[in-house]
């Protein structure tokens, strides 16, 4: 009985959503009060109503409701029950349920905290999030019905979960994953209702710009979790493979960081309209790309979710219609997106720009290459792996030009820039970048590497432009302190990041070409050697877990003759799957990681194994870190926090709403 009341609690959201977009959306046309004042409320139901359906699912799988064939599918009796709760989410019916949801709740949040903004604009955004809801609902209900039964006889239990997916990554990951995906949707939202009201000004810019960053941080992290979960979890020692269906994600952020930056020009110059609003439509259609790719059946892959193309046909035409749509309505309305203001060729506005065209020319790459080996299958029926080399050789580069201009940008004027005034500044930045870009690695590691010396030089230039920028800012305040308090939210996010960027740069460069690996064969009593480690296979047993058994070696580490670690690698079989399954073993550390893969076991009773020493490859999720955390920071700033507003009636006239500062 519950699942067929989750199956209606899908269908009482779809009408929900029907007419939320449509009837506020009238309501905004015409001036009716009434219609655009439901728009909260019907957001607000949605979400009610997405929620019992996601939670009567969970509980399918918490009580082994193995009669539901996505449950029968993806779980089984003997899985944790943490993993029960999680597998809701570990095939498709279940992920998109989850993916719709957290739309939803994105949807409520803008009801919630959107008081400030006028009904008729709140009305236009909450009405095209409902349009998009709805069709992800008929997606759901016409194609992928998480409750769907197996009638007459049920099983008596269930398939199992993908091994790979009995982790804590699976549990972190997806979700996070989904909720920044889905976040640029909102700001989608808010292009295509600045769009319908003609309204693209500064005020549209500000209510956006702390949706974008809280979106673009969340994504940050989900991104920067499923690097973390691949590097220990798929045991082949690296944190980025350029996957076909890892790409996607890195295109929306890629097309969302250009929207944050292009935001903040809109806002404080008036300039960038017509760039902002096609920004937030790529951003938007990146994330359907990536629905497409995991859901379409081009891909098998631990990470793809269906098999049956028709589904991809119903997802490539939502894409269709809500991306030309858009384009559509951006080209109609291109006449009323001129600029408020000008500004010279050498000036924080032309860095910006620039910094937005290497965003976008980054993005289409990683999208040409992720796109073309599918599209030449389909037309020539053939094979074409586009792999790492492509994407390094292009990407690279153009993130190296992005991070000069990510020094050169805070310290750089509004409306003009004096080129002397540049150079004065960055001179000593880029001298004291040189010589550190070269010593460090010599210093710490005792080793030198062109390419790392390059990449650690542009991380120091962006630290030491924030450190240079900041003492501008403070150098005519009484006291530094007074000068450090004086500055806003939204500088300190904007630093943080960048900062988590230099970061995330030392971690690249250090663990790309200091990291040293050996694969061997030892037995018990073997020992092997290196990066001045010693690692000793010192004893093997068996083990059993609620759902599968296996082999654990024992492994000590040791250095100057100190046994400081013991590390337990280990191989398993799921019992319900029969599925293997390789458990890597860490040593994780602030400026290493110690990493052992367990192979086979000969029949001499040796093992091969692989070890791995990674210098400072932590630093590129800490760097994703304080990127999240800047631009939740700069989302936090007072002019976003709370604004009064008076709304103004005039005979025969839909109501207006005049922004004042709150007091």
């Amino acid at each position: 009985m519950l699942p067929e009341l989750g199956s209606f609690s899908l269908i009482l959201a779809l009408c929900l959503c029907g007419i939320l977009g449509t009837l506020p959306m009238v309501g905004a046309h015409t001036g009716n009060q009434v219609w655009m004042n439901l728009a909260r409320p019907l957001a607000a139901g949605i979400f009610v109503f997405l929620g019992i359906g996601f939670a009567i699912l969970v509980y399918a799988f918490l009580t082994d409701d193995f009669s539901v064939s996505f449950v029968a599918q993806h779980s089984n009796s003997m899985l944790p029950m943490r993993y029960k709760f999680t597998a809701a989410w570990g095939g498709h019916e279940g992920s998109f349920l989850l993916w719709t949801f957290m739309l939803a709740g994105w949807m409520f949040a803008v009801g919630v905290f959107s008081k400030s903004m006028p009904i008729d604009f709140v009305a236009r955004v909450l009405g095209v999030l409902g349009l998009i809801s709805f069709s992800y609902i008929l997606f759901m209900l016409a194609t992928s019905n998480p409750f769907d039964r197996i009638v007459p006889l049920p099983p008596a239990d269930g398939a199992d979960l993908n091994s790979a997916l009995q982790d804590i990554g699976f549990i972190l990951h997806p979700p996070t994953l989904y909720m920044g995906y889905v976040g640029f949707s909102v700001v989608f939202a808010f292009a295509i209702a600045a769009l319908i009201s003609g309204r693209m000004d500064a005020a549209w810019a500000r209510w956006s710009r702390p949706w974008a960053n809280v979106a673009w941080a969340i994504l940050t992290i989900g991104i920067a979790l499923g690097s973390w979960w691949a590097y220990y979890e798929l045991g082949w020692g690296g944190w980025w493979a350029w996957d076909p269906v890892e790409n996607p994600p890195l295109i929306t952020w890629l097309f969302g960081t250009a929207l944050v930056h292009s935001l903040a020009v809109t806002e404080k110059r008036g300039v960038f309209k017509s760039w902002t609003i096609l920004l937030a439509i790529l951003a938007f259609s990146g994330s359907l790309l990536g629905t497409f790719i995991t859901r379409s059946g081009l891909l098998t892959s631990v990470h793809a979710f269906a098999s049956d193309p028709d589904r991809g046909f119903f997802i490539l035409g939502i894409l269709g219609i809500a991306i030309g749509g858009s384009l559509l309505l951006y080209a109609l309305r291109a006449p009323l997106m001129k600029a408020d203001a000008g500004f010279e060729l050498v000036s924080r506005e032309m860095f910006l720009l620039a910094n937005n065209v290497i965003l976008v020319v980054a993005a289409a790459s990683v999208f040409l290459g992720t796109l073309f080996p599918m599209v030449y299958q389909a037309i020539t029926d053939d094979l074409i792996s586009i792999g790492p080399p492509y994407f390094n050789a292009i990407f690279a580069p153009l993130m190296m030009l992005l991070v000069v201009f990510l020094g050169v940008g805070p310290l750089s004027r509004w409306k003009r820039t004096s080129p002397a005034y540049l150079v004065a500044q960055l001179s000593r930045v880029a001298l004291a970048s040189l010589v550190l870009g070269v010593l460090i690695p010599l210093l710490v590691l005792l080793e030198f590497s062109l390419a790392a010396s390059i990449t650690l030089l542009l991380a120091l230039w962006v630290i030491f432009s924030i450190a240079r920028d900041m003492a501008d800012k403070t150098a005519n305040k009484k006291t530094r302190v007074a000068g450090l308090r004086s500055l806003s939210w939204s500088y300190y996010g904007m630093q943080l990041a960048h900062f988590g960027i230099a970061v995330m740069l030392v971690g690249v460069s250090l663990t790309s070409y200091f990291s040293s690996e050996r694969s061997v064969l030892l037995d018990i009593g073997g020992t092997v050697e290196l990066g001045g480690y010693r690692f000793d296979l010192v004893d093997s047993r068996r083990i059993e877990g609620p759902n599968y058994f296996g082999e654990q070696v024992e492994m000590t580490v040791s250095r100057d003759g100190e046994v400081f670690r013991v590390l337990n690698p280990e191989r398993r079989l799921y019992v319900a799957s029969g599925t293997p399954s390789t458990e890597m073993a860490i040593d994780a550390g602030l400026f290493r990681d110690l990493f052992v893969t367990l192979g086979e076991q000969r029949d001499s009773g040796a093992w091969t194994m692989t070890i791995y020493v990674k210098p400072f490859v932590r630093w590129i999720w800490l760097g994703a870190i304080f990127m999240a955390f800047g631009a939740c920071i700069a989302a936090g700033d007072k002019r976003y926090r709370r604004l009064r507003v008076r709304e103004t009636r005039t005979a025969g006239s839909p109501s207006s709403e005049v922004m004042q500062p709150a007091s």
